[in-house]
């Protein structure tokens, strides 16, 4: 059940901005060769954890080296493709108890502004649509690396992270211990230079 909010906090995370020195262009999120990834982590009633994931979104980014406060980023997830692990379990997260994914079949996140906080990294505001609630979002993302891959091709990773409250997207847990009442969100990925 926990996972729903995966959803959420995965839109969010596929929208590591940019924050670096190259090119001031547009990039793919690379999901053809799966070097993206969102994923979370949230407590199952303080005993352990439940991991899991979102394996279907798209995205794009853009980033100048010389105003990395331009920085913008488009996602969007498709919440059926959620994956703990557990196909019961999925499908309870999917209903409408939860992400209702059959009323609310996508999650999107769209930024607005980007703080750099030196060369590498900074923080990726915007506003991130989920259960059909748009709330906010923050996420502190780093530049992991950029340049030319074996094919000719220019990349740049991020990574970033952050914890999302289910409340604020209509996610009602309240029958959950309060430690289940928040997920985290870790969101990686390579883009490819347009």
């Amino acid at each position: 059940m926990l996972n729903k909010t995966a959803i959420a906090g995965a839109i969010a995370a596929v929208s590591l901005v940019p924050l670096s020195q190259a090119h001031a262009d547009t990039y793919a999120v690379d999901i053809e060769g799966q070097h993206a990834f969102i994923q979370f982590k949230i407590s199952h009633l303080g005993f352990s954890y439940i991991l899991g994931s979102f394996e279907d979104f798209d995205g794009e980014f853009f980033y100048d080296p010389d105003d990395l406060e331009a920085s913008s980023i488009d996602m969007e997830v498709q919440v059926n493709s959620l994956n703990s692990n557990h196909a019961e379990r999925d499908r309870h997260i999917l209903d409408e108890d939860f992400l209702h994914a059959s009323e609310y079949p996508t999650a999107t996140f769209t930024s607005t502004d980007f703080e750099p906080t030196d060369d590498n990294s900074g923080v990726l505001s915007g506003e991130l649509t989920l259960r059909g609630e748009t709330q906010r979002f923050e996420m502190p993302v780093t530049l992991m690396g950029e340049g030319e891959d074996p094919w000719g091709d220019y990349r740049a990773g991020f990574e970033g992270s952050t914890e999302l409250t289910l409340a604020d997207y209509g996610i009602d847990m309240s029958s959950f211990p309060e430690v289940m009442h928040t997920l985290e969100l870790y969101v990686t990925f390579e883009g490819v230079r347009q």
